[in-house]
């Protein structure tokens, strides 16, 4: 299981940020953005993560960090990850709906 707090080291390493001396308040943003997101497609958002969801946030952070030439591809994968979590079971909680 990966922590909330640890997530923001495997974003750094998929956005390629080696130096501790980046801020790192525009990444904060975006896993947060990242798991409203989740959160609005009706993805719980544990305590700790598992690979699936931590996938996800940082396929999600890495789409939006800057890198445009890989933008469409890293939406699509996106996508396609926010839609397995919805629909598996164990990821989303619509009460008696």
């Amino acid at each position: 299981m990966i922590t909330v707090d640890s997530i923001l080291q495997l974003v750094k390493q998929s956005i390629r940020v080696t130096t501790t001396s980046f801020d790192e308040t525009q990444i904060s943003h975006l896993i947060n953005a990242a798991q409203l997101d989740l959160g609005i497609a009706g993805v719980e958002i544990p305590e700790e993560y598992d690979d699936l969801v931590a996938q996800a946030i940082v396929t999600y952070c890495t789409m939006n960090f800057g890198i445009v030439d890989e933008y469409d591809r890293l939406k699509r994968s996106y996508d396609e990850q926010k839609a397995q979590l919805i629909t598996a079971t164990g990821y989303t909680d619509w009460g008696d709906a």
